[in-house]
């Protein structure tokens, strides 16, 4: 029990002092994840300032700094807390025997760089499509999944306003992708992990992208402001556009849904009032038996 608790608390530690060593750049600008964050949030911002799509909505919108908890929670805090329980996981696939390299389909050590990494966002983004219709579908999850619904004015920091339980489905599902992959990830995956960032923040935020005809390919405001409207289509009850950065998985099996692009949708889900506000109520949403 004891070398359980060192794998947990090990692993728990060294993602804590990677997050210290970002902070005071001590790492590599390609590995600084946390300064990156805050880089990609304030150009965003200063777009939704500049170019604002809904020119009513304020530039401190409606929970604007509840959103930004999240975000700290979210990104850092919780995962520091959470690698700890993945290295455990990963210790356990190893006393039953189960090498990660079996259950590859694809070496990515045997193909060129620049294709292992498009291999990687794409069996990542699929993993993240998959999840996310899983996390409207299923009542248990779509209750925790509220939280990012209860949203009423679009900003870029609703990107990662997420009720922790999330990435308890999430980073599995992650975790599966790479485990396709051998259990490695491509030696330059840190430029997925950006331009996911970056593309999670635009979707989100208040300006108007579709990007032309790559509309078939990246999701985008447009289409995702749709994904966040309250009222939806007859035929597809549980949800729309449910890309993360690919929006061709909603093309390919129809759940796409861009009715009109004037930005006046109503966003949030019916029932939302129930929602609490604040950043600790919002994280413990859901956990009552009855709700």
């Amino acid at each position: 029990m004891l070398d359980w608790f060192n794998i947990f608390w090990e692993s728990t530690i060294g993602v804590f002092d990677f997050y210290k060593r970002n902070l005071f750049f001590e790492t590599s600008w390609s590995q600084n994840y946390l300064w990156g964050l805050l880089l990609i949030s304030l150009i965003v911002w200063g777009l939704e300032i500049l170019f604002p799509w809904r020119t009513s909505q304020a530039i401190f919108r409606k929970e604007f700094f509840t959103d930004l908890s999240h975000m700290g929670f979210n990104f850092v805090l919780f995962s520091i807390f959470i690698s700890g329980f993945y290295a455990v996981l990963s210790k356990a696939f190893s006393s039953l025997g189960i090498e990660l390299q079996n259950l590859a389909i694809i070496d990515i050590k045997r193909i060129p760089e620049w294709l292992g990494l498009l291999i990687f966002f794409i069996l990542v983004d699929f993993f993240g499509w998959l999840t996310h219709i899983v996390l409207h579908k299923i009542p248990i999850f779509w209750k925790f999944h509220k939280v990012h619904h209860s949203v009423h004015e679009m900003g870029f920091a609703a990107h990662f306003r997420f009720h922790w339980m999330e990435n308890i489905l999430y980073k599995p599902l992650k975790t599966l992708a790479i485990l396709l992959l051998g259990g490695f990830e491509p030696e330059q995956a840190y430029l997925i992990h950006f331009v996911a960032i970056l593309i999670g923040h635009l979707n989100h935020a208040n300006i108007k992208l579709d990007y032309g005809w790559l509309r078939f390919v990246f999701n985008n405001p447009v289409m995702h402001l749709h994904h966040h409207a309250k009222a939806l289509p007859q035929n597809h009850s549980y949800g729309v556009n449910f890309g993360i950065s690919l929006s061709i998985w909603d093309y390919l099996f129809r759940t796409a849904y861009v009715p009109n692009e004037n930005g006046n949708v109503e966003i949030g889900y019916i029932g939302d009032e129930e929602m609490p506000e604040g950043f600790i109520s919002q994280q413990l949403f859901g956990l009552k038996r009855k709700q």
